[in-house]
């Protein structure tokens, strides 16, 4: 049988995933630019803030009601499973690079007063997004999963591998609406979340592709 707090962790990752979604759409965006434009510079600021403090609730769950140890990485695979862990959290770091911090945290539309609803950021390819077109979520996979899991942590690992997939669709039409057809023609290039080595971008199709953008 399920425990309360196992339950309440469910509940309280729903609660996460629909306001996250319901905030970022673009239905919502556009709601609030066109009934308040002025709040418009702080949106992403603000979404940015609310994502952070909503996700404290179900953290502090997870960690205080742990549950059971289901399995725990001993031996040989400890040291695989952490040193794929490792690599992920480098891999993110070192991504960081290719991505327009000032944006993405909401400090540049805040300071430039911009009131469009889409992003400001050009369409651009990684040399992670060669290989999987949400490499920060297929980067999340790798870490969660590599974990030694407990009930608590294994339901979190669940939900939030489903939201990545969902989340990352979401994020797909967005960027459909944003780039169009260059978009779609990368989509049809790469994998979403598992790269695959038959479906990548070389360097040079990516800068062919890039171009095309323009």
């Amino acid at each position: 049988m399920i425990s309360q707090s196992t339950l309440l962790l469910i509940i309280l990752w729903c609660l996460y995933f629909v306001l996250h979604s319901v905030l970022a759409s673009l239905r919502v965006k556009s709601y609030v630019a066109d009934h308040w434009p002025s709040l418009m510079p702080g949106y992403r600021l603000f979404f940015n803030s609310v994502a952070i403090l909503l996700i404290l609730p179900p953290l502090y769950i997870m960690f205080a009601y742990p549950g059971d140890t289901l399995w725990a990485w001993r031996g040989p695979w400890f040291y695989v499973t952490n040193g794929l862990a490792l690599l992920a959290v480098a891999g993110f770091i070192w991504s960081l690079r290719y991505y327009d911090g000032g944006e993405f945290s909401g400090l540049k539309q805040l300071r430039g007063n911009t009131r469009t609803v889409e992003d400001q950021e050009s369409f651009h390819i990684s040399p992670l997004h060669r290989y999987v077109r949400h490499p920060w979520y297929a980067l999340g996979l790798v870490i969660i999963w590599t974990r030694d899991m407990n009930v608590a942590f294994l339901v979190t690992s669940i939900m939030l591998s489903g939201y990545f997939i969902y989340g990352s669709r979401l994020e797909e039409r967005k960027l459909l609406q944003y780039h169009g057809e260059v978009y779609r023609r990368y989509r049809e290039k790469v994998p979403a979340l598992v790269p695959l080595p038959w479906r990548y971008l070389s360097r040079d199709a990516a800068n062919e592709l890039l171009g095309e953008s323009k």
